[in-house]
């Protein structure tokens, strides 16, 4: 039998019940999910799932992540609800590139992790199996897991085994509508050109993700808990000297502006930090950040591009400031000007949850 994966959380649970229902069937997995956005998503979930199905002795096979062709199957479908017309296309395609893939290798039977997820209609994944059963001659086995205490059971068997929760189904037009209607910010689609990997990201949970299963294969005991904490994003950062002369600037992290904007002039300095003379802006030249973080950045643009990591940068602020709670602009530049200057700063903290991992 081959099982369509969308996720561990769905898989290992359903998997092992298939394994104790169906004894006599071969199951082989089956990660094909173009709809999963971003990619780094995308990532992590398979990485997941090839560790369950490597717990649970089961084959795997990856599909082809074909988003391009996702995205022109669901046209016009954008706007539609979670168990809308958009899913039940998604299921579409996703049911035929699995028929294809298990006649391919000799199997004459399938079925699909979806059919425990809470975010989905169990009548219309059976309608739209049925339906492609009739059309293709591959039989569609729809298991009911979900009930008579099985959702707890799934959740228990997540917690145990340690698996990665996702807290969206997968694409970007339902994570879109779901954060829109919790009023949060969709930080999973920030994604800086420098590469650095923000906090509570898509990238910073991959790099959790694998370093535990580089953990599991060591033999070491470890522990992923949640910690509560002030994340922050960063939109844009322009600084303008006089009324058209761009000057390269690099903000902070936690640097924040009220207003997102602030004029005034450089009044003094103290030690190697300049303040403007509104919303208590301070700048520090390249130079002296060079000596602070040392490193040799030769002007802003390498700043910008290949910046300090994240940790680092908390650290270059506790330097400057002796404290972890202020969230005052320091802006990097490469000279000081005498003229009256303009920040636009747009950037955002808020309260967020993030996984750590430690090593008992």
């Amino acid at each position: 039998m081959l099982v369509h994966i969308c996720c561990s959380v769905d898989s290992h649970f359903f998997l092992e019940k298939l394994q104790k229902d169906y004894p006599e069937e071969k199951l082989t997995g089956f990660f094909y999910d173009p709809n999963i956005h971003p990619y780094s998503e995308y990532k992590l979930r398979l990485l997941d799932v090839e560790r369950s199905c490597k717990k649970l002795g089961i084959d795997l096979i990856e599909g082809e992540y074909d988003y391009e062709n996702w995205l022109q199957a669901v046209r016009g479908l954008e706007k539609e609800p979670e168990k809308g017309a958009r899913c039940e296309v998604c299921f579409d395609k996703r049911f035929i590139t699995s028929a294809k893939k298990a006649l391919e290798i000799g199997e004459d039977k399938i079925t699909t992790t979806l059919l425990v997820s809470p975010l989905k209609s169990q009548e219309q994944l059976k309608r739209v199996g049925d339906e492609f059963h009739e059309k293709h001659g591959v039989e569609f086995i729809a298991v009911d897991y979900r009930s008579g205490g099985g959702t707890q059971d799934q959740s228990r068997v997540t917690k145990e085994e340690q698996l990665y929760r996702q807290d969206y189904c997968g694409c970007i037009f339902g994570l879109t509508m779901q954060r829109e209607q919790q009023d949060k910010l969709m930080d999973e689609m920030f994604s800086p050109i420098s590469g650095k990997i923000l906090p509570a990201s898509i990238e910073e949970r991959l790099e959790l993700y694998t370093q535990r299963n580089s953990l599991e294969d060591e033999g070491k005991e470890y522990r992923i808990f949640k910690q509560k904490f002030l994340n922050y994003r960063q939109f844009n950062c322009k600084l303008t000297e006089g009324k058209r002369t761009l000057i390269p600037a690099y903000a902070l992290s936690y640097s924040t502006l009220p207003r997102k904007r602030a004029q005034g002039r450089i009044e003094f300095r103290i030690d190697k930090l300049h303040f403007m003379n509104r919303e208590e802006v301070k700048f520090i030249t390249l130079d002296d950040f060079n000596t602070l973080a040392q490193r040799n950045y030769e002007d802003i643009n390498e700043l910008i591009f290949n910046p300090p990591s994240f940790e680092k940068e908390l650290h270059l602020r506790y330097e400057l400031l002796q404290t972890a709670y202020d969230l005052t602009p320091i802006i990097v530049i490469e000279n000081i000007s005498d003229k009256k200057l303009t920040l636009e700063l747009d950037a955002k903290t808020y309260e967020d949850t993030k996984e750590k991992l430690i090593v008992l």
